[in-house]
């Protein structure tokens, strides 16, 4: 293996480590159990395509991870640890999110440490979106969120197609720093997005490759919910 090599092999191994629980408390982490998603469509009202290639990535303006899936001392400066039940991805203010999957508003909210909040409903996905800009009103009994400067109004009930601009990124809820935390569950059990992240980024760039493929059954990581602890946003 020459020089180059090495280096491309270092820097993917580098790069996987930190979508991954924080290193040296493994120890701390609840026991996780490995679940083969077999429906990987998540409803009819999806953008149809094979496995995660319908999926859109969730933030514009990309920047960074920031914290990942797991346990991790207290975002804000406390002294005890967190479990922290998404992937926080940083972006400058005002940039806007787009929606992961196909699928139906079944939250808004802005009273919570997620701050102004979406939660969308793919099958047995569900996924969610904290710190946005705006606030939630109410209209003839039906709640929705509303950012007037970005153009965004989402009403619970509200089909998405996949990649449509839900909100952007703010710092409302409990935050230190404009972020998206983008939480994901598959049949109400945590996921960890980077592992999501890993097999869409795979299959879109196999795709792109040689035009067609065929997709295999997805692997992810469970995180049971019932071991979760307190959670941070």
């Amino acid at each position: 293996m020459n020089y180059n090599q090495r280096k491309v092999a270092f820097s993917g191994a580098t790069l996987l480590a930190l979508g991954l629980n924080i290193l040296g408390f493994i120890t701390l982490l609840p026991k996780a159990e490995v679940v083969i998603a077999r429906e990987t469509r998540p409803s009819r009202t999806a953008t149809s395509g094979n496995g995660w290639l319908a999926a859109s990535f969730p933030v514009e303006n990309f920047q960074a991870y920031t914290s990942a899936f797991g346990y991790r001392p207290s975002a804000t400066g406390g002294n005890g640890w967190e479990f922290h039940s998404g992937l926080d991805i940083a972006a400058p203010q005002g940039s806007y999110i787009r929606n992961w999957w196909a699928g139906t508003v079944v939250k808004v909210g802005d009273k919570t440490a997620c701050g102004t909040h979406v939660v969308i409903k793919s099958g047995q996905w569900e996924h969610t979106y904290c710190h946005m800009e705006g606030y939630v009103d109410t209209a003839s009994g039906r709640r929705f969120l509303i950012d007037r400067i970005g153009g965004i109004q989402i009403w619970e009930g509200q089909i998405i197609p996949t990649g449509a601009r839900i909100g952007r990124v703010g710092m409302t809820g409990r935050t230190t720093g404009p972020h998206l935390h983008w939480g994901l569950k598959y049949a109400n059990n945590y996921v960890d997005p980077a592992m999501v992240l890993r097999e869409m980024f795979a299959q879109q760039q196999i795709a792109r490759g040689r035009g067609r493929v065929n997709i295999q059954q997805s692997q992810v990581i469970i995180q049971p919910g019932k071991n979760s602890g307190s959670v941070g946003y």
